[in-house]
């Protein structure tokens, strides 16, 4: 495990000395003493001992999935599940991302983790939260992770069994939704939410039953103060109507990744392999500026599988640049 994410979750770690979670950490600590890693379990051992510090009666205690019971609710006609399940290990997290951006979603997690703390002050922790940026940049696998560093389940909406032709019943999908997680705690992702929050368009015909679902998602918005948290995303954030805008605690941008995030995608995705010493990654991520995230790690990808399938130990710079020509002129 790389030291960010170390060091990532070990900022989420609340608890008492006696608690698994907190004896799991300090185990970490003394392996990477034991490695000769003493500046990071120095670092580690800082972080773990500032936040039991702050640690007070209104400790939060998070509910583990396995022991409250949930079906996911159905629609009447087809009997489709509303929402699909993601399995905790299929969780994506690691990350790279920008320092604004990893504060941003580090804060609702701390916010979540201490939120019996903050009830106590008459304070409420952010649970609807809108992710946006453009197609590729991590916006549901950052939803994802904050499943995963939360230890939540983990639900996507189903749209297409939201969404009905039958008059009446779109609505009465999503008021079945909501309520069936009022007290269930998981991160709920409303993915590409703008397919029903895009802009009310009075001169247009499209009214009706896009309307009533729009007016029914603004008030189970304005309304849910569940036990997890929701989370939208959009790549258009002009796209979404601004009273369903208003609903949100927090809304955070997530842009392309700059050339340093670009070399850290690059390192990790070929962490399992060697890189030829005539490769230049700096170099290489000069000419990716401007992808997203999932076409560089594509890249990387495709690169890594080339030099394996050829029975090589190491990625070459012909694997990377073969990889480069063709997803840069698939995305032109």
């Amino acid at each position: 495990m790389n030291q960010a994410l170390l060091t990532r979750l070990f900022r989420t770690i609340e608890g008492s000395q006696e608690e698994p979670l907190v004896k799991v950490a300090f185990s970490i600590i003394e392996e990477e003493k034991k490695k000769g890693h003493t500046k990071l379990a120095d670092k580690l051992n800082t972080i773990l001992q500032g936040n039991l510090a702050k640690v007070s009666d209104y400790r939060p205690s998070l509910k583990i999935a396995k022991e409250s019971t949930y079906r996911v609710p159905v629609d009447r006609r087809y009997k489709l599940p509303l929402a699909t399940h993601v399995e905790h290990e299929q969780l994506r997290h690691e990350m790279v991302l920008t320092p604004e951006v990893e504060s941003k979603i580090l804060r609702i997690e701390k916010e979540y983790l201490a939120r019996e703390r903050l009830a106590h002050h008459g304070l409420k922790p952010r649970k609807k939260i809108l992710l946006y940026g453009s197609s590729g940049c991590g916006k549901s696998m950052a939803a994802e992770r904050i499943a995963w560093d939360l230890g939540l389940p983990f639900y996507k909406v189903r749209f297409d069994s939201i969404i009905s032709s039958y008059l009446g019943e779109s609505a009465s999908n999503l008021q079945s939704l909501f309520e069936s997680i009022e007290d269930y705690p998981c991160v709920l992702l409303l993915d590409e939410f703008d397919i029903i929050g895009k802009q009310r368009d009075i001169s247009s015909n499209d009214v009706g039953e896009i309307h009533r679902i729009v007016n029914i998602l603004l008030g189970l918005l304005e309304e849910y103060d569940g036990a997890g948290i929701l989370i939208a995303t959009t790549n258009l954030e002009g796209s979404l109507d601004k009273a369903l805008f208003r609903r949100f605690d927090d809304f955070i941008e997530l842009p392309k990744p700059t050339e340093k995030e670009i070399v850290e995608l690059l390192k990790m995705t070929f962490s399992a392999l060697k890189i030829s010493k005539e490769i230049n990654l700096e170099t290489y991520a000069k000419e990716m500026q401007g992808l997203s995230y999932a076409i560089v790690v594509k890249i990387a990808n495709d690169a890594a599988k080339k030099a394996v399938i050829n029975s090589n130990q190491v990625i070459s710079p012909d694997d990377l640049d073969k990889a480069l020509e063709e997803n840069l002129a698939l995305n032109k």
